[in-house]
C-alpha cells in the first residue's frame, strides 16, 4: 500500500514536471511563426496552388488569419497570387532557403584542396566567406602549419561586410541596388571591436577596392595581421564568394605581401569559380 501510495506521488510529480516542460515550450513558441510556416508546408508537389480557404483547411487556421499569412508571404516574395484566378503559390524563393544549406556545404567541399593549395604556395592562414545579410559568413578556413595567428577565425564566425577585407571584396562587386540593400541592413552583434565607419569611408573604400580589383589592408581588429581578398566572381562577374589570405604586419610590407600572394590568390578565385561553375549546383550568397 505504501508502496503504491509512493509511486502514486512519483507519477503525479512526473506529471507536474511534463507540464512546467510544456509550458516552458510554450512560452518560447512564437505562435504566428508556427502558423506562417504550417502555411508554406500547406503547398505540396500534388499541391502546387490553393485557394485562401484551402490553406486555412491545411494550415488549421481560421480564414481571417491565412489572408494575412498570405498577404504577409506575398509582400515578402515567398508566395505569388496566380493570375486571373484566387489562388496562390510557392515562389523560387521558398527553394532558395534550402539552397543556401546545401549551396554551403557544398562550397566548402569545392573550395577545400583549392584553398590547401594556395596555403601550400603562400604558406599563409587562408580563408573563404560569403555574404549572409549584413555580414560575411566564414565557410572554411585553411592554416599555415598549427600557428595561429591574429583573431580567432573560425568555419561559421560572422563579420559585418563592411568593415572586414574579405567582405569589401564581395560588397565592391555587387550591383548597385544589392549593395545599396546590404549596407542598410543591420549586422548581426558580434564579440569583435567594432570600427566606426560613415558611408563616404565605405563608398571610397570600395571604390578603390573595385579599381585595383582586390582588398588589402591592415586589420582593423587589432590583431596586428595585414589582409588580401579577392572575390569569387561567376561568368557575369557576380561574387559568389571571397578569398583572403593574412600575414603578420611585421613579416613583410603592403607591397611585398601583394607581390607574394596576390596572383596565387587570384588563380584561387578563378579556380573555385570554375569548380563552381562545373557543379551547377552552388549558390552561395545568402
Amino acid at each position: 500500500m505504501q508502496g503504491e501510495k509512493r509511486s502514486k506521488i512519483a507519477g503525479e510529480r512526473t506529471a507536474v514536471a511534463g507540464r512546467s516542460d510544456a509550458d516552458e515550450d510554450s512560452r518560447n513558441l512564437v505562435n504566428s511563426l508556427a502558423k506562417g510556416l504550417r502555411v508554406l508546408e500547406s503547398f505540396t508537389a500534388e499541391r502546387p496552388e490553393l485557394t485562401l480557404s484551402e490553406v486555412a483547411s491545411l494550415a488549421k487556421i481560421d480564414p481571417g488569419t491565412a489572408f494575412r499569412m498570405l498577404n504577409t508571404l506575398v509582400m515578402a516574395g515567398y508566395v505569388a497570387r496566380v493570375p486571373d484566378s484566387k489562388r496562390f503559390r510557392l515562389t523560387l524563393k521558398v527553394t532558395d532557403l534550402g539552397f543556401h544549406a546545401i549551396a554551403r556545404a557544398d562550397l566548402r567541399e569545392l573550395a577545400r584542396p583549392i584553398l590547401r593549395s594556395l596555403v601550400g604556395e603562400v604558406n599563409e592562414a587562408a580563408s573563404l566567406g560569403v555574404l549572409d545579410g549584413a555580414d560575411i559568413l566564414y565557410v572554411e578556413r585553411v592554416r599555415a602549419g598549427l600557428t595561429r595567428i591574429g583573431v580567432d577565425i573560425r568555419i561559421g564566425t560572422t563579420i559585418p561586410a563592411f568593415w572586414s577585407t574579405i567582405g569589401e571584396a564581395m560588397l565592391a562587386f555587387l550591383p548597385s541596388a544589392e549593395l545599396e540593400r546590404v549596407l542598410s541592413l543591420k549586422p548581426r552583434p558580434g564579440v569583435f571591436p567594432h570600427k566606426p565607419m560613415n558611408r563616404s569611408e565605405i563608398e571610397a573604400s570600395l571604390k578603390n577596392v573595385r579599381e585595383c580589383g582586390h582588398a588589402l589592408r591592415d586589420s582593423y581588429f587589432g590583431s596586428g595581421l595585414r589582409v588580401l581578398a579577392m572575390p569569387v566572381l561567376d561568368v557575369d562577374n557576380y561574387p559568389l564568394a571571397a578569398v583572403s589570405v593574412a600575414v603578420p604586419q611585421i613579416q613583410m610590407s603592403s607591397k611585398e605581401f601583394r607581390e607574394h600572394a596576390l596572383d596565387a590568390v587570384r588563380r584561387a578565385t578563378v579556380d573555385i569559380a570554375r569548380a563552381i561553375q562545373a557543379s551547377g549546383s552552388v549558390s552561395a550568397i545568402a
